[in-house]
């Protein structure tokens, strides 16, 4: 008899009524006690670290928006006043619309200029150039700068005696004052913005043309397209989730703007935004703390507009069937 003849009939003799039942497999078991406590750490901090210092800090700027307080004295100094300094930000607050204007500008500015290279410099890039890995590091490289450092860089670039671009276009005897006219200053300092944020506009565009299937390509190609149709009906339609993403990553880009204006006037003089609005009213000399949390509670909402529609077209998509 066999091996496997002597385990049939084992196994059949285990299946008769009244036999022993058959041992099974080792089951899973439950966790050991350092198991849970170690996952239980790796869960709680993070979830901890994540409420204090998010969830905490927004609630309480929504809650101090209807108040009026210096930030002396405790909480029981606090003076509710319900929407008022909603009121007195949209009607009697002369900074508040020309920072609104000029964060509308941003916006602009960074979907039109940086998407637009960012697009045709990944266009290029996917072609298989020579050399194509050093040029995409050296065009993302400025943004791994912070925005602060960018403001710095820039600012000895527009200066207005020696600075490298009065001196490249011959303006040394009559110099332009990049950052102190306010009628020029803002698209000079887009153009800085600029400069960091189309390397990261690359790279997404870039890794969504790596996700393109060739053959919509060839197809294309063999129904007579050219360069210019086959990208614009058929690679640029499939790339509508990066254009999402692209479109987010721009909106919250132009909203959170702050290290770069404050570095080079601390966001006055015409360079005027919502972040540098709710930092001065909040760490300024008069420490509006309701103001400053009711402007910061306006821009989170504009943020969460962009931010629950991309999400809903994310997911709703996920669950089509």
């Amino acid at each position: 008899m066999t091996v496997l003849q002597q385990r049939a009939d084992d196994r059949r003799a285990a299946d008769q009524p009244g036999s022993p039942p058959r041992r099974r497999g080792p089951r899973a078991t439950a966790l050991a006690k350092t198991d849970k406590l170690v996952l239980g750490l790796m869960l709680g901090i993070p979830t901890l670290v994540h409420v204090l210092f998010v969830w905490v800090p927004t609630f309480g700027s929504i809650a101090l928006s209807f108040s009026s307080w210096d930030g002396i004295g405790g909480f029981e100094d606090i003076e509710w006043i319900g929407v008022g300094n909603y009121v007195d930000i949209f009607t009697s607050y002369p900074r508040f619309w020309p920072a609104v204007q000029h964060n509308l500008i941003w916006l602009v500015f960074l979907i039109a200029v940086p998407t637009s290279i960012g697009l045709l410099l990944a266009v290029l890039l996917d072609r298989q150039l020579r050399f194509s890995r050093i040029y995409q590091s050296a065009l993302y490289l400025p943004m791994v700068l912070s925005l602060a450092l960018i403001g710095f860089i820039w600012q000895l670039i527009y200066r207005p005696d020696d600075g490298l671009l009065n001196s490249l276009l011959g303006l040394s005897d009559k110099p332009i004052d990049w950052l102190g006219d306010t009628d020029i200053n803002l698209y000079a300092v887009l153009v800085a913005a600029a400069w960091r944020h189309t390397g990261y506009i690359m790279l997404l565009y870039l890794a969504g043309l790596k996700s393109v299937d060739p053959a919509l390509k060839e197809a294309a190609a063999l129904d007579g397209a050219n360069a210019w149709q086959t990208f614009f009906r058929v690679t640029f339609p499939v790339m509508k989730p990066v254009n999402i993403v692209v479109l987010v990553v721009t909106v919250i880009e132009a909203l959170r703007a702050f290290d770069i204006v404050y570095v080079i006037n601390k966001g006055r003089n015409g360079l005027e935004l919502l972040s540098v609005l709710v930092t001065d009213n909040i760490i300024g000399e008069a420490s509006r703390i309701g103001r400053g949390s009711a402007v910061a509670v306006i821009l989170l909402t504009i943020s969460l507009g962009f931010i629950i529609t991309y999400l809903y077209q994310t997911f709703s998509k996920e669950n089509r069937p």
